[in-house]
């Protein structure tokens, strides 16, 4: 069935594969701060700036059955080094623009009868990791809002949360810009390598579409086997 979707922040990187995943079978909107690499003969971009602007800026239909929030910020520093306004700004780009976003968005969601909200958290909410107390808390903040916002409107919305490991994206680049870097972070994973943005876009559509009818509320590790198992 052909849906209305819509990626905030979906035009590089995990959201630019979700797009292109979903661009052939449905109508999909994608509300970034730039174009990038996105075929705007397929998908309808709108530039927009989550801490800058507001939802109703932009030109939506009534009627949205997906939703995808992909802004996030990663700030990987020891705990004595990070001063409160990095902890403030993790906090409005992953979480509270989330929520601003959500409840702005949520009566188009409603009249679907079958939305479905997909969020990004973070392997290291689960498994505890050092230098990362400020996107482990935003994070974590996200998932315990999808499990309360799941309850409180199903059925009719379903949130669900993905928690990828490290992801080859532009987010990552510093960690795995150079090779001996890059084979260390794969070695860290059971599988052996580092996420790819197919990897987590494949989990993102599958949320979106009716194959995933039947879950709500739950908190998805895409990470290579990092949350749940230990090899060395």
């Amino acid at each position: 069935m052909k849906k209305t979707i819509l990626l905030i922040g979906g035009s590089k990187g995990i959201g630019l594969e979700i797009t292109k995943l979903l661009q052939n079978d449905h109508d999909v909107y994608v509300a970034a701060r730039t174009e990038g690499e996105l075929d705007t003969d397929k998908v309808n971009y709108q530039k927009f700036d989550v801490l800058e602007n507001d939802i109703e800026s932009l030109d939506l239909p009534d009627t949205i059955d997906g939703l995808v929030y992909l802004p996030g910020s990663i700030n990987l520093k020891p705990f004595k080094m990070m001063k409160n306004e990095i902890f403030e700004k993790d906090f409005q780009i992953n979480f509270m623009g989330l929520v601003k976003t959500t409840q702005a968005l949520l009566p188009k969601i409603k009249k679907s009868k079958h939305g479905s909200i997909v969020y990004f958290s973070t392997v290291a909410v689960q498994t505890g990791m050092p230098f990362h107390t400020s996107v482990a808390a935003a994070k974590g903040a996200i998932e315990g809002f999808a499990r309360s916002l799941a309850a409180e409107y199903a059925p009719t919305v379903r949130v669900n949360v993905i928690a990828p490991s490290l992801v080859n994206t532009g987010l990552a680049d510093k960690l795995l810009s150079r090779e001996k870097q890059k084979e260390k972070m794969d070695q860290r994973h059971p599988l052996q390598r580092v996420g790819e943005p197919e990897d987590i876009a494949q989990m993102a559509s599958f949320l979106l579409e009716e194959k995933s009818s039947w879950m709500t509320g739950q908190v998805i590790g895409v990470d290579g086997g990092m949350s749940s198992l230990k090899i060395n």
